[in-house]
């Protein structure tokens, strides 16, 4: 479709992840004439490249390995073996199944129209679409709202662009197990795709260049689960980096620094914000040095009218905080509400086996923020059900504010780390004190439970 003149909606919403296609719903209900636009495909970088893909891997990488550890159980399986094909299928049947309801539940709501293509600012409430098919419209709205997300960043690395590299979404396409797979990162989605490709039979090499994993967490916690990678068969190169890249030979590529020659190299080295195409600088909307779009905490950009949500502010890079952004809006917006992000307690779940979840703040935070804490902690082995599982590997730990005995903040790694967690997240939600969990009559014997010990084990 080709239409020069500039079509006015009430309302238009650019990109279709977890908070964008929601928010689109709540305004086109409200009787706004709403517009969503999507570049490629609806459901954004969590349900077609993101969340619902890489989770459904792995759940297909902790069969292979809970297979080939039957006998602990007293199970005789036989050998094991993986058809990468028939992973990727099931991934892709579970990623179109979630896509295409989303997008048939959005063309069959009234007031919003769903239009695929790329959009660019051209003023501050305009927009010019490249159709994917062909062709472009101009549009307007008074509402703007900016969801779109990020991808992965690739770093200057001599050579990067002569070999066949995998990032977080071309790794999940692959036919067959790499014979030994690099990973350039010891961040979330490293660490998460190393272990599965591991259980899966590759041979494994994290190339970091800090001191530690996941250098955000405490480290106590990731010292524990750094080991449990190592176990699992795990090389872990710190204070490392890949100085260049070469390919030598069909399934070979040489990586300099590490001197390491590999048949996959997957680069997992953060992510970049998707505002190159959209222009925001061109209606007046502030960035920051790395292109993410610089919001208040009522997510409003520079320009009155223009919102943003999502991974594109430079916030918690997770889905639900993005769906939060979008409770956030729609509270602001219609009921005349007082949200903001200054208040949210950001939880999150690493899907490594076992997981590592956390909630609130670290101790090293809470420590820098001048806070007086007790920190309470302890193994997972000293969890019946764990044992009784055969899964006790990891530690929980929870920092609690000494004056208040509220809880400022928890990790677990454990297993099923994120359902513990999410105990602890709504203990703080409720402004509970750690006394309640430690007396509660949980269950026995249940992961919960867990926390009745945890609150008696205070570090000195």
């Amino acid at each position: 479709m080709q239409n020069h003149e500039t079509e006015t909606f009430d309302a238009i919403i650019i990109g279709s992840g977890q908070g964008g296609t929601p928010l689109a719903g709540e305004l086109a209900g409200r009787g706004l004439h709403t517009t969503l636009i999507e570049r490629k495909h609806v459901g954004g970088t969590c349900v077609n490249v993101g969340c619902t893909p890489t989770k459904t891997i792995l759940a297909s990488a902790r069969i292979a390995h809970m297979a080939r550890r039957s006998s602990d159980y007293g199970v005789e399986t036989g050998s094991v073996s993986v058809e990468m094909k028939t992973v990727r299928k099931r991934k892709r049947d579970i990623v179109a199944s979630f896509s295409g309801g989303s997008e048939s539940r959005l063309q069959e709501t009234d007031n919003l129209e769903l239009i695929y293509g790329e959009a660019t600012f051209t003023a501050a409430h305009e927009l010019k679409i490249s159709l994917k098919n062909g062709g472009e419209r101009l549009l307007r709205a008074e509402k703007i709202f900016i969801d779109t997300g990020g991808r992965p960043a690739v770093p200057p690395i001599p050579g990067i662009e002569t070999v066949p590299y995998l990032d977080s979404t071309s790794i999940m396409e692959l036919d067959r197990v790499p014979r030994h797979l690099a990973v350039l990162g010891a961040g979330y989605i490293g660490i998460e795709f190393a272990q599965g490709m591991r259980r899966f039979g590759a041979e494994v090499t994290i190339i970091d260049r800090g001191e530690r994993i996941l250098k955000r967490e405490d480290p106590d916690m990731t010292t524990e689960l750094e080991q449990i990678l190592i176990e699992d068969g795990i090389r872990i190169l710190h204070q490392s980096g890949i100085e260049a890249v070469e390919q030598r030979g069909e399934e070979s590529i040489y990586l300099k620094g590490p001197d390491l020659e590999v048949s996959h190299l997957l680069v997992a080295a953060g992510r970049r914000p998707n505002t190159d195409a959209l222009h925001p600088k061109d209606a007046g909307i502030e960035t920051d040095k790395r292109g993410h779009i610089i919001v208040n905490e009522r997510l409003e950009t520079s320009v009155p009218g223009i919102w943003a949500l999502g991974d594109v502010t430079g916030g918690p890079a997770f889905t639900h905080v993005s769906y939060d952004d979008f409770r956030i809006l729609k509270s602001n917006l219609f009921v005349g509400g007082t949200k903001s992000t200054a208040d949210r307690i950001v939880a999150f779940t690493l899907f490594t086996d076992p997981q590592f979840a956390r909630v609130g703040m670290t101790e090293t935070e809470a420590r820098k923020a001048g806070k007086k804490i007790k920190v309470a902690s302890m193994p997972m082995s000293w969890v019946a059900r764990a044992l009784e599982t055969d899964e006790s590997r990891g530690r929980m730990k929870a920092v609690v504010d000494a004056e208040t005995d509220r809880i400022l903040g928890a990790a677990v790694l454990g297993i099923e780390g994120g359902e513990i967690m999410s105990i602890l997240h709504t203990a703080m939600l409720g402004g509970m004190r750690w006394q309640t969990l430690q007396e509660a009559p949980y269950a026995h014997p249940t992961l919960a439970e867990s926390l009745n010990n945890l609150f008696t084990s205070w570090e000195e």
